[in-house]
């Protein structure tokens, strides 16, 4: 009999009643298997701003001990029976404690658990001074040499990095709720990620660059090759070029961290425990390797310094990973919250070096409903090459010690290019950037609302291909004028984007005069930078005029002269030709020829009394001049035709001469100008920045005061730190000069000691101004014996102004007490010894 016969003969055999059985008796199993059911709790514990994980996070079931801790990468998991608690609570050490409602109906939930850094008040803090913190801190410290990447001959890698800008809070800010961004609302609001536990936010810009970077040590060389760009926003070949590696300098194995224009103290600085308290509350096994969890907090209050943790190897004491949240009470600026994450990885089994990089901060330029940003910047590195004379025949190439070059064809590569090239695959969110400004820079609307952000912004108006502006300068008011009216007209790339023309007209009610000017600019060659300029002005001279500094043509100058200040006005009328030269080392050389013809107007002697040979003409010059500059590794911030410079690491050097010669263009002099400068802005964490510049210089020649040097002086209640505030213009005449400027900047220094100034964030300063010259007897008698002649000379002896103040009042008013040293003020002008002077500085 076969099989299935068998089975037909023993069922048909059994009876009705033990079917009945088996019946019940199944039906019993299968309603023990339903009530059996396991639930099920998963999900990723995580920083809530940095959105790193968070490993061995403890999570227990309230009132149980059910619980578990995540994993390495801060993935956790339940399984069970049944639910022994409807709240999960989740801790870890330096985070607020976290409780997660259960909703015990479900049999399945998953979850993103985002945990606050905070609770150091609470946590035990060990008050002997050796524990095991400590004794951490030191093996880090003396193995430091051993672990930072820059113990090595030299190595290469290929560099990823991601740029994104987010408006925060997107549905409550009240910026996109702006009328004028009314015509475009509907694209923004299709964008606006809320996918996240957290507020919702706004993608706003996103670059991405890949590039190669190579590093030697001795002699010290770095080169980054930049061999794609993606960009979705504004797009700059120098923005590029600053979000490369080649500026990328955290290292948290250094002493100091920069955190925008300043240094923080990093927690493993050879220095770190008059700083930090360390604590080392746990040590895990990660991929059969152990590892401490070093915990480190702020010791004092107003420090730059940082909270966070770090897993450090054991044995080698090396970072695995480092996270690092700016303590709240840092005087920082604009910044609500910043956090710098740093992971390493083995190259063998014993080699670490960098992996990744990442940086998160939030800004409040307003309040948290207005200009309410999100920056994120990740760094991720592949292809590391360590000690390999491949690299040393890449830096072979190298012009100078540190180059930054962007390929040709960087902008130019396919969205498949990207999708293999990418260290890692863009979030939903990040590809929606790209589609929503798309599809915002096709909409007239949107072009005009970044228009009318450009004009507020800059003062500049493009019309078609021409520029109007700075309307700052359309209208203001002088004792000699009167009411001044002024309208500008520029080109813009439009027009040309070698050729850049721009000219102002102006008027004045009182004199009933126009004046104006009108400039060419061709731009050879933008790296080196190259350029012809040529100029033509007939107008007040308001004096020399700093790009970071507040002139007297300008509407907000009108309130903010001195009562006192003789009102001394010049007319010149000046033609110009400057040809500028520069070269990859970062030296320069500007060869200029110059015809001024000067009228003084008022308070000054006037020309009639400079008499000169018949065949020229009285305050009439022509000179050819050259200038020498050397700024070793400038950095440069490229607008179309021009720059600002970002300083140096180095002093920068300048020297410079130019000749007079009579008989040209009807000019009447003969002379010789000669100076030079060395000035240089240099961090001195913690103890702040200074800056200082040494200058000195000599005229030889008898000539009209027009033609001497002449201190610069300050007729406004605004700081102008270029110039000697307590002074008025053209106060004192010389023909050999030399001086030095220094301005130390703190930061908080005293001021955090106090709670109120800690809490306001003020910062404190000094400086000084300290400036000798002399006049020759031939001057003397040229100048001072003269009609109407009220200058004076120093004769060999000092002029000082020393002061102080407070700066980062309201985050961005400075206020600058200022007294004259010498000379000695006379009885009857006290005024001239002590002044208050405010200014505007906005800094981080």
């Amino acid at each position: 009999m076969d099989v299935v016969h068998c089975v037909q003969f023993i069922f048909a055999s059994m009876t009705w009643k033990r079917l009945i059985i088996s019946n019940i008796v199944l039906f019993f199993l299968i309603s023990c298997d339903v009530n059996a059911q396991v639930r099920k709790l998963s999900g990723l514990v995580q920083d809530a701003h940095s959105e790193e994980p968070i490993p061995f996070a403890s999570l227990m079931f309230k009132h149980t001990g059910v619980g578990t801790l995540s994993d390495s990468v801060g993935h956790f998991s339940f399984t069970l029976s049944h639910w022994p608690s409807d709240t999960l609570e989740v801790t870890f050490v330096g985070f607020e404690d976290y409780v997660l409602p259960v909703d015990t109906t479900l049999e399945e939930i998953q979850v993103i658990i985002e945990m606050e850094r905070g609770k150091t008040n609470a946590e035990v803090v060990i008050r002997s001074k050796i524990g095991k913190g400590m004794i951490m801190w030191r093996k880090i410290v003396q193995h430091k040499h051993l672990n930072d990447r820059n113990r090595f001959d030299n190595y290469s890698y290929e560099l990823y990095n991601k740029l994104e800008a987010d408006l925060n809070d997107a549905t409550n800010n009240k910026l996109i709720k702006f009328p004028l961004l009314k015509p475009f609302k509907s694209v923004i609001y299709q964008n606006i990620d809320s996918t996240s536990e957290s507020k919702p936010i706004l993608p706003l810009y996103l670059t991405e660059t890949l590039s190669d970077y190579y590093f030697q040590r001795k002699p010290q060389r770095t080169r980054e090759s930049i061999k794609a760009v993606k960009t979705m926003g504004f797009d700059s070949p120098s923005i590029t070029k600053l979000l490369g590696g080649m500026y990328q300098n955290v290292n948290v194995y250094k002493n100091f961290i920069p955190v925008f224009d300043k240094d923080f103290v990093s927690p493993i600085s050879d220095n770190g425990s008059a700083y930090y308290r360390y604590t080392v509350p746990d040590t895990q096994f990660i991929g059969g390797r152990r590892f401490f969890h070093f915990v480190f907090n702020p010791k004092h209050k107003g420090e730059n310094t940082f909270i966070g943790d770090a897993w450090i190897a054991d044995s080698s004491y090396a970072v695995m990973k480092m996270n690092l949240r700016v303590s709240e009470t840092a005087n920082l600026n604009f910044v609500e919250k910043l956090d710098l994450v740093q992971e390493y990885q083995l190259l063998n089994d014993s080699l670490w070096f960098l992996s990744k990089d990442k940086f998160i901060a939030d800004f409040v330029f307003l309040d948290k409903n207005r200009l309410n940003f999100i920056g994120r910047k990740t760094s991720t590195y592949r292809n590391i090459v360590v000690n390999d004379s491949s690299v040393t025949r890449e830096l072979e190439k190298n012009r100078i010690r540190e180059e930054v070059l962007i390929m040709d064809s960087a902008a130019s590569h396919s969205d498949t290019f990207w999708a293999n090239a990418r260290h890692e695959e863009l979030s939903g969110t990040e590809k929606g950037i790209y589609k929503m400004i798309d599809t915002l820079m096709e909409m007239p609307s949107f072009h005009r609302f970044t228009d009318l952000v450009y004009f507020i912004g800059t003062g500049y108006k493009n019309v078609g291909n021409y520029e109007i502006g700075p309307w700052y300068n359309w209208i203001t008011a002088n004792a000699y004028e009167g009411l001044r009216l002024r309208f500008d007209l520029g080109t813009n790339t439009g027009f040309n984007k070698k050729i850049y023309l721009t000219s102002y007209l102006a008027y004045g009610f009182a004199d009933k005069k126009f004046k104006g000017r009108v400039q060419g600019l061709y731009l050879f060659n933008k790296s080196p930078r190259s350029t012809l300029m040529a100029s033509y002005i007939n107008d007040i001279d308001n004096g020399q005029v700093y790009y970071d500094e507040v002139g007297s043509d300008n509407l907000f100058a009108i309130a903010l002269r001195k009562p006192y200040a003789p009102l001394r006005y010049i007319n010149v009328e000046q033609q110009k030709l400057e040809f500028f030269k520069e070269t990859s080392s970062g030296f320069s050389v500007t060869l200029n020829g110059v015809r001024r013809k000067t009228t003084p107007l008022s308070n000054l002697p006037l020309k009639e009394n400079f008499p000169v040979a018949a065949d020229g003409e009285i305050m009439n010059s022509f000179e050819l001049g050259i200038k020498l500059r050397f700024a070793y590794l400038e950095k440069f911030l490229d607008g179309n035709f021009y720059r600002m410079s970002l300083g140096s690491d180095f002093p920068i050097l300048e020297a410079h001469y130019s000749k007079g010669m009579a008989g040209i263009l009807n000019s009447s002099y003969n002379y010789h100008k000669v100076g030079g400068s060395i000035s240089d802005y240099k961090k001195i964490a913690p103890y702040g920045s200074i800056y200082y510049n040494l200058y000195a210089g000599k005229v030889f020649g008898t000539l009209p005061y027009t033609l001497l040097e002449i201190p610069p002086g300050n007729n406004l209640w605004y700081y102008n730190k270029y110039a000697f505030n307590m002074m008025s213009r053209y106060e004192y005449l010389t023909d050999w000069y030399a001086g030095i400027n220094v301005e130390h900047n703190i930061g908080n220094g005293l001021f955090r000691f106090i709670p109120l100034t800690r809490t306001l964030k003020f910062r404190q300063f000094w400086g000084a101004k300290i400036f000798w010259g002399d006049l020759s007897q031939a001057n003397k008698d040229y100048n001072f014996l003269v009609t109407g002649s009220e200058f004076k000379s120093l004769d060999g002896k000092p002029y000082m102004e020393i002061g102080t103040g407070v700066d980062n009042i309201f985050k961005v008013f400075r206020l600058d007490f200022i007294w004259k040293v010498l000379p000695r003020p006379l009885p009857d002008r006290t005024f001239e010894r002590f002044g208050i002077f405010g200014s505007f500085r906005v800094v981080f």
